[in-house]
């Protein structure tokens, strides 16, 4: 395991002001609250205005972090955004708010991994970072999901939601951030969870050619139950740390009676897992870093503290890392 030279330096998050309730979803599909919080855990969610798009929302999230921290980003030398909802097909998220910041020099990529995009972004920024190729990263996770959301379906309409959140991630060979991680793909599950404007596919069974979310609720949750659980054991062992010294573990908002099946099949309590669901449903890459920022605002979250972050969703992918917190 090659030693990481990375520190996350500081944290911003943004979500639109539009709240849509469950109240308001009774008005849309054959639904209502009761059905909703039992099933998921989710009350409301937040979404985007007509003119707000993805770049809009990590644009912000960046300003928050700048505010909030006094942190410049003039001298940031590159810039992940992590989304499976971009503005454009090009250009790219990243480069959209580059131009927004002003930054004059700086690489810009788009990583697509749709629910683990945060954690793989994080992944690669500590990589390039680690590597001595770039010294200031800026990794956004945002998603405007309300704009590939199928509205008359009400298995899915009820968990998505629009928002952000975006980290610095430094040189740092003192006090690193990232003690080990987890990566995995099961591609021929993807047929599962998918947006197409494809009419044909590489699966056998039809595809929906709509440009809207479609998901096979049950079966993701049946990946997710049994592969996210393995992932951690992996990223602790790697790091030969024992589950009992994880301070809080943050895995993606999917849905709480799925995060509540993961940790009660990996022995964690769930008194010690932060997710950001309910308040701001599904947004896919932008959930870990709404619950991380949600658990800081909150005094939850304290320097030393180790993370078990854990993405998981479309491609079907994952991607689980440990932390040690440090800002």
């Amino acid at each position: 395991m090659i030693l990481s030279k990375a520190r996350i330096t500081a944290i911003g998050s943004y979500v639109p002001e539009r709240k849509l309730t469950n109240d308001e979803l009774e008005k849309l599909v054959e639904t209502d609250d009761e059905w909703i919080v039992k099933r998921t855990g989710i009350k409301e969610r937040r979404i985007a205005q007509e003119d707000e798009y993805t770049s809009d929302i990590g644009y912000k999230a960046a300003l928050n972090l700048v505010e909030r921290y006094d942190r410049s980003l003039e001298d940031v030398d590159m810039i992940i955004a992590c989304t499976m909802t971009p503005d454009f097909k090009t250009p790219s998220v990243a480069s959209l708010v580059q131009a927004k910041l002003g930054i004059k020099h700086t690489g810009a990529i788009d990583v697509n991994a749709a629910c683990s995009g945060f954690a793989y972004g994080l992944h690669v920024a500590n990589s390039f970072i680690t590597s001595g190729l770039h010294k200031k990263i800026l990794v956004i996770g945002a998603e405007t999901l309300s704009r590939i959301t199928d509205y008359e379906d009400r298995t899915t309409c009820i968990l998505f939601g629009d928002g952000g959140g975006a980290v610095l991630v430094e040189y740092d060979e003192e006090q690193p951030s990232f003690l080990s991680f987890h990566l995995g793909s099961e591609g021929e599950k993807g047929k599962n969870l998918y947006c197409s404007n494809l009419s044909k596919s590489m699966f056998e069974e039809d595809i929906t050619n709509s440009n809207k979310f479609v998901q096979n609720g049950r079966e993701v949750y049946k990946w997710a139950v049994t592969t996210v659980p393995r992932g951690m054991k992996a990223v602790l062992e790697k790091a030969s740390m024992p589950l009992s010294d994880v301070n809080w573990f943050i895995p993606h908002s999917a849905n709480l009676r799925m995060i509540e099946s993961i940790c009660d099949r990996s022995d964690f309590p769930i008194e010690k897992t932060l997710y950001s669901l309910v308040e701001y449903g599904n947004t896919s890459a932008a959930t870990i870093p709404l619950s991380l920022d949600k658990g800081i605002r909150e005094g939850k979250i304290n320097n030393g503290d180790i993370l078990l972050l854990y993405g998981f969703g479309g491609g079907l992918t994952h991607a689980g890392l440990l932390i040690r917190w440090n800002i």
